[in-house]
C-alpha cells in the first residue's frame, strides 16, 4: 500500500510537504519526498492532506471501564484488597467496549490502559492498539508498568471500608511495606541461587509480580494530583531506585521547577474536566504549557472515560490554545507518550521498520475543524 500526495508530519524531525509513505505487511517501507516515487495504481491518494502518526494515549482505562455499564462492566478496581500488583490489565480488556472504534474514528490507534486508582498497588498497565478482535492480538506491549496511587481515591476507598489505609500516611506505607517484601523476596532468590544450601523463599504471586519493578525492569505509574503526593511518589521512588511516571500531575505546574531537576516524565490530564474533586482545584488548560517551559516531558492523557477516548487530540488542542507550543503538543499525543511507555521501537513516529499506523486528516491536525478521513493499523484500513 502506498499513500500519495500527503503532507506528511513524520515526529521524526522531518516533514514532507507532498510525500508518500508505503508499507507492507503491517510495517512501513519507505516515505519521503513524491519526486521519489515511481506512480502506483494501487496508491491512496491523499490529494494534498495531512498524515500523522497514530494517536497514543499513554494513560487509559478503555475496554477495562466498560462503556455505559456499571458494576457489569467494571473491572478496573479491585478493591477488596490494597495491594494487588499481581493482576494484569489484559484479564480485563473487553475488546469488543464500542470505545475502541469511537479511538478510531478520531485516529487514536495505541493505548495504555489499565486498572484504576482505588488501590495503592493496582496492577499492571497494556499498551494495545485500539483495532482488533481480542485483547491478545491488540497487545503492542504487557506490561508496560505498574500502577501505584496516592491521595483521595484510596483514602475514600478503604475509609469506607473502615480499613487501611485511611490517610495519606498509611497510603505511602502499604506501598513502602510491599517494596520492601519485594526486596527481600529479591534478595532470598539472589541467596539460593549462590548458595546450594540456602532455600528459595515459598513462592509469592504479589511479590514475583513486583520483581521487576524493584530491579528497575518495570516502570511504575504513580496516579498523583496533588503537590504533596507527587513529591510522595518521587520520594518513594528515590527511596527505592524506581524508573516512574506521574500520572495526572495535576499540581505539576506549581511545582515545576522540582519535577525538572528531579526529571519527571508527566502524564497530564485529564485537562477538559470539571473540578468533580478536591484534588482538582487548581486544575488548568494552561498546566501542558508550563511543564513545557519549565522542559519537563509531557505526554497528554484522557484518562478515559473521565474524557472520552476520541477527544485526545482535542485535548492537545486545548493545550495549545493555552500557550503550549504546537510542536510539542502533537508530540504529546504521538512521539512523547510512545517513548516514555517504552513502545517507540513501534509507535508514536512515522520511519522505516515502524508499524504502519497511519492517520489521514483533511487539515492541520491541531486545527478544531480538521475532519480524520483514513486510519490505517497495522497496515490495515480501519476507517
Amino acid at each position: 500500500m502506498i499513500i500519495k500526495n500527503a503532507h506528511i508530519v513524520t515526529m521524526e524531525d522531518r516533514e514532507f510537504e507532498n510525500g508518500y509513505i508505503s508499507f507492507e505487511n503491517g510495517k512501513i517501507t519507505a516515505l519521503g519526498d513524491m519526486s521519489e516515487l515511481t506512480e502506483r495504481e494501487s496508491a491512496y491518494d491523499a490529494k494534498g492532506a495531512y498524515v500523522i502518526p497514530g494517536m497514543i494515549d499513554a494513560h487509559s482505562h478503555i475496554g477495562v471501564f466498560d462503556d455505559s455499564l456499571a458494576f457489569e462492566g467494571d473491572d478496573g478496581n479491585e478493591d477488596t484488597d490494597p495491594v494487588t500488583p499481581h493482576l494484569s490489565a489484559i484479564d480485563a480488556v473487553y475488546a469488543d467496549d464500542i470505545c475502541f472504534k469511537e479511538a478510531i474514528e478520531d485516529g487514536v490507534t495505541c493505548v495504555v490502559t489499565g486498572p484504576g486508582s482505588a488501590n495503592p498497588i493496582g496492577g499492571m498497565m497494556v499498551a494495545l492498539k485500539t483495532a482488533g478482535k481480542y485483547a491478545d492480538e491488540m497487545i503492542v506491549k504487557s506490561p508496560v508498568a505498574m500502577k501505584m496511587a496516592f491521595g483521595e481515591n484510596p483514602k475514600s476507598v478503604y475509609h469506607g471500608k473502615s480499613q487501611a489505609p485511611s490517610t495519606r500516611m498509611a497510603t505511602a506505607a502499604v506501598i513502602r511495606e510491599a517494596l520492601l517484601k519485594a526486596k527481600r523476596y529479591n534478595e532470598d532468590i539472589e541467596k539460593a541461587e549462590d548458595d546450594e544450601d540456602y532455600d528459595p523463599p515459598d513462592f509469592d504471586m504479589k511479590c514475583e509480580a513486583l520483581l521487576p519493578v524493584i530491579r528497575g525492569e518495570l516502570p511504575v505509574h504513580f496516579h498523583a494530583h496533588r503537590t504533596d503526593d507527587i513529591a510522595t511518589a518521587i520520594r518513594i521512588a528515590k527511596e527505592f531506585n524506581l524508573k516512574y511516571q506521574i500520572v495526572h500531575c495535576t499540581e505539576g505546574h506549581l511545582m515545576a521547577d522540582k519535577l525538572a531537576k528531579e526529571n519527571v516524565q508527566a502524564f497530564l490530564g485529564p485537562i477538559l474536566c470539571s473540578r468533580t474533586k478536591p484534588e482538582l482545584k487548581n486544575l488548568t488548560p494552561s498546566a501542558p504549557a508550563m511543564l513545557e517551559k519549565a522542559n519537563v516531558p509531557v505526554a497528554i492523557i484522557t484518562d478515559h472515560p473521565e474524557i472520552p477516548q476520541q477527544y485526545l487530540r482535542l485535548c492537545a488542542i486545548m493545550a495549545v490554545k493555552y500557550g503550549m507550543s504546537r510542536k510539542e503538543a502533537l508530540k504529546s499525543i504521538t512521539k512523547n507518550p510512545a517513548t516514555l511507555c517504552g513502545i517507540n521501537d513501534k509507535v508514536g513516529s512515522l520511519a522505516v521498520g515502524k508499524d504502519a499506523d497511519i492517520v489521514v486528516l483533511d487539515g492541520d491536525p491541531l486545527d478544531i475543524m480538521s475532519e480524520v478521513k483514513a486510519v490505517f493499523v497495522n497496515g490495515e484500513q480501519v476507517k
